[in-house]
């Protein structure tokens, strides 16, 4: 490979989504953000819903944008948060996806395992509970019965794109209607459910090309990435060690290891550890941590009483001159699920009152501190579980920027981190196409790719102090 070559990253987060140009060169591993748009829960009289068509507008704005300003543009992958889908008919959707927070899949819940007991779903899909799991919510959902098929966001997108309907393997690992041994549809499960089986797509790989977007954005083909947007950023995790965990860090906090089999134990299961399908057929083993979240919503709630902005690596300046809070709380406490007003329910969980605005500093060490004390417990159990000893965690995503949490999480885990790169999902999405398109010499594995990263990218390290 010589000159460097063009594809675009659609990433999407639950809080905001972006497309990105990737180039790819024998040297050259470079990302050119051409939008960044805004992405949130929006409530409707029904409750809490994506705002899907403001989003697809973002999008294809963005990719008309990106290949006005690099017309070389090979390629486009799409990644997005998991669990989420739009029912279709007629190739329409028949209303406005919901929001994984949204209350209603509580209903869901007992329902599955009122035919399904957990234990036996986690033998078959290998997930953690989570309530809010696609699984949970079709069974919430009167809507599935008259859909003809079912696509989870990134997939929906692509089918916009290209006309065709399928789902990327990553994400539906996330579903909890995946047999977590062979990677297909589990057939038995979605029959002993009553859920139709006619709306779950067929399912295509990291690497393969869905189909071809219209004339109207020249042509070009819609590769599947690891659509799962955590799926994209282990891809990006540069594993110094065979003993190192990651930490894909944003709105959510990934916490686990790479695994080449599954762990479906009933000690793994306890845990609330799950087992998600990853690029070239890898288990991401991990546990879902409430991540910056919780930050990010205090820090609304703040702006909203104080009718202004507020500046945030200026407050994480002041959190960090203040000592080390005595109190934490538990960032997976149910309380904490759903949007509202976080500051009032944290403090509540600390016993505590709203807090003052000259409190506001050490609130926040609270929460930062609480965050890396949730990922050091969770890299101690997965070394635990997988019989791994862990010498060093790579934090990567948004939470990388986090100087307070990355020098948190060392101090907590005992172990160092090392922090980037913070855009490691589109690095990881772009990297899977480029792959795809031949850019690399046959074979490339994913730690050549890793390799890359590791070069273009090099990491910040946090050793952890006594």
């Amino acid at each position: 490979m010589t000159a460097s070559r063009a594809v675009a990253a659609v990433d999407l987060g639950a809080t905001s989504g972006r497309v990105m140009i990737g180039r790819v060169g024998d040297a050259t591993l470079e990302l050119e953000e051409v939008s960044r748009f805004p992405n949130g829960p929006v409530e409707r009289a029904d409750g809490w819903h994506w705002d899907i068509e403001a989003l697809w507008a973002h999008v294809r704005a963005g990719l008309a944008e990106a290949i006005r300003r690099e017309p070389r543009i090979e390629s486009i992958g799409i990644d997005s948060w998991a669990v989420d889908y739009g029912l279709l008919r007629d190739g329409q959707l028949l209303a406005e996806p919901f929001h994984y927070r949204d209350a209603r899949t509580a209903h869901g819940v007992g329902a599955v395992h009122g035919s399904v007991p957990f234990e036996e779903l986690h033998r078959r899909n290998g997930l953690q509970f989570l309530p809010f799991t696609t699984i949970y919510q079709y069974a919430a959902d009167p809507r599935i019965g008259e859909a003809e098929t079912s696509l989870l966001i990134p997939d929906l997108f692509a089918q916009r794109l290209t006309g065709r309907a399928v789902t990327e393997r990553t994400n539906a690992s996330t579903t909890g209607l995946l047999d977590v041994r062979t990677g297909e549809w589990d057939a038995d499960l979605v029959a002993t459910l009553g859920l139709p089986a006619s709306v779950l797509p067929p399912l295509v790989d990291p690497g393969e090309t869905i189909g071809t977007t219209s004339a109207e954005l020249g042509a070009v083909p819609v590769v599947a990435v690891g659509s799962h947007d955590t799926a994209s950023a282990v891809v990006a995790v540069p594993l110094s060690t065979p003993g190192a965990a990651y930490v894909s860090c944003g709105t959510w906090g990934l916490v686990g290891l790479e695994l080449p089999e599954p762990i479906v134990t009933d000690a793994a299961r306890a845990a609330g550890f799950t087992n998600e399908g990853g690029v070239d057929g890898r288990v991401r083993f991990l546990h879902n941590v409430t991540g910056l979240w919780l930050l990010s919503e205090t820090v609304r709630a703040w702006e909203e009483e104080d009718g202004a902005a507020i500046d945030l690596p200026a407050l994480l300046a002041r959190a960090a001159s203040v000592p080390s809070p005595a109190r934490l709380f538990d960032t997976d406490d149910p309380s904490l699920a759903a949007p509202g007003d976080m500051p009032a329910r944290i403090a509540a969980l600390l016993s505590g009152d709203r807090p003052s605005r000259s409190f506001r500093p050490m609130f926040a060490r609270i929460i930062v501190e609480s965050i890396a004390e949730a990922f050091a417990r969770a890299v101690r159990t997965a070394g635990a579980l997988a019989s791994r000893e862990v010498d060093v965690i790579h934090l990567v995503g948004g939470g990388a920027r986090n100087a307070l949490l990355c020098r948190a999480t060392a101090d907590r885990a005992g172990v160092p981190v090392l922090a980037g790169p913070v855009e490691a999902t589109a690095l990881g999405n772009v990297l899977v196409q480029a792959r795809a398109l031949g850019c690399f010499d046959a074979g490339a594995s994913l730690e050549d790719l890793r390799a890359r990263v590791a070069r273009a990218h090099p990491p910040l390290r946090y050793d952890p102090r006594p």
